[in-house]
């Protein structure tokens, strides 16, 4: 693992402070939790692939958010959830970074993760079932949706920003 250096400390804080407001400040707070969620910071997530220090920004924004959720259960299930899910797509789709689909719109990487971490949303279904007693099946449904529908205007969005930022260092 590289050592990291003041630079990266305050951009893995910047990724984590990001997330955090994307969730929890109103409106966006309204749709970002609960069994019918769509969390504009979710498409923070593409970070990973552009440098994999982000995953920790990402875990520990997601972690934060969640103690306004369902406390230290969520806290525990989301953000262990984020860090295995993102560490895993940075890894297994590393290898389609610079492929695009469809005439260049979607980078291949991106377009197959938002299908792998959607998938990924069984972890929060399950945790709703369990502490908010919601139906498992329907639950995995409507979070994944909304995974799947942030992270792929997500893939877009941040495939822009990618092409003009540097977001590697």
């Amino acid at each position: 693992m590289q050592k990291l250096s003041i630079r990266d400390f305050v951009q893995v804080a910047l990724v984590a402070a990001l997330y955090v407001v994307l969730t929890i400040t109103p409106p966006l707070n309204a749709i970002s939790y609960g069994a019918y969620q769509f969390r504009v910071s979710e498409m923070l997530n593409f970070l990973a692939f552009y440098n994999r220090k982000y995953i920790i920004g990402l875990t520990l924004g997601c972690m934060i958010a969640n103690l306004y959720s369902f406390g230290m259960i969520d806290v525990l299930v989301g953000g262990g959830s984020t860090l295995v899910f993102v560490t895993l797509g940075v890894i297994l789709f590393d290898r389609y970074k610079k492929d695009y689909l469809f005439n260049g719109l979607y980078n291949k990487a991106f377009f197959y993760f938002s299908f792998f971490f959607a998938a990924s949303m069984i972890t929060v279904a399950i945790e709703l079932a369990v502490v908010a007693k919601a139906p498992l099946l329907l639950t995995w449904f409507t979070t994944a949706m909304g995974e799947l529908a942030s992270l792929l205007v997500g893939a877009l969005i941040m495939d822009k920003l990618g092409k003009r930022l540097e977001l590697t260092k």
